[in-house]
């Protein structure tokens, strides 16, 4: 499983009040479920960017069919894998 991370925005036409996105959350945390997935964690941001959601999905393809699920609920995603610092050194040892 990789983590994820997608910056998502909210497009205007998609959602009338609060209580839809509320409606929307739940509904994707089930889509990334049923695609073998988790949802981890999801932040409303200031800024540039409406939201922040980070999940863990099998793989590339994984990642890909998530953010597709997204955004089929009318949000604009911008998704990238992450990896913990930590991480880091292992992979760069070598180079």
């Amino acid at each position: 499983m990789g983590t994820y991370m997608a910056l998502v925005d909210v497009t205007d036409e998609t959602v009338q009040n609060v209580q839809d996105l509320a409606t929307i959350w739940g509904d994707l945390t089930g889509d990334i479920e049923a695609l073998g997935g988790e949802l981890l964690e999801a932040y409303a941001i200031l800024g540039e960017h409406d939201f922040l959601v980070i999940f863990e999905a099998d793989g590339r393809d994984g990642a890909f069919q998530t953010s597709v699920s997204i955004e089929r609920y009318g949000l604009d995603t911008q998704t990238m894998e992450i990896i913990p610092v930590d991480d880091l050194g292992g992979l760069v040892q070598d180079i």
